[in-house]
């Protein structure tokens, strides 16, 4: 019995093997060498960049952390893909003065709460926004992006 259970166990490995299926814990090979800050907007004050650096920044700007879990396929693929569709939507270190379609949907997306996305709020925990501090960055980054 236990010759069978291992001869079949063997088989699955070398299956997977031969898919690809075990490609996926393998580190992505990705550098996540963040590009340099072009320009930033003009801070209304410290709190607003402050509280942007902690809920924004990660996706919407060249200053992403890129913690060890981030070069650990699957999650390193969502992670990067988040990272580049935030880039090309919202990039505060590339600021040329924004969309103006896109700015107006600040305040939406972060008062209904997809902003920032629940899956990044479940490992960022400090991302959490008050009801507060919703209305801070709001108000902060209306007065700083216009």
């Amino acid at each position: 019995m236990k010759k069978t259970v291992a001869i079949t166990l063997g088989i699955i490995v070398l299956i997977c093997l031969g898919c690809g299926l075990f490609a996926q814990v393998i580190p992505y090979g990705r550098n996540h060498v963040n590009p340099p800050v072009v320009r930033e907007p003009q801070w209304n004050d410290p709190q607003t960049l402050a509280l942007a650096k902690r809920v924004c920044f990660d996706c919407h700007s060249n200053e992403t952390v890129w913690p060890w879990y981030t070069n650990i396929a699957p999650v390193s693929w969502l992670i990067q893909r988040d990272v580049d569709e935030g880039r090309r939507a919202l990039n505060f270190s590339d600021w040329q003065g924004g969309n103006s379609r896109r700015v107006a949907e600040i305040p939406r997306v972060i008062q209904r709460g997809s902003m920032p996305p629940i899956q990044y709020t479940l490992i960022h925990q400090n991302a959490i926004l008050s009801s507060t501090e919703k209305q801070q960055l709001i108000d902060g980054l209306q007065a700083s992006l216009k």
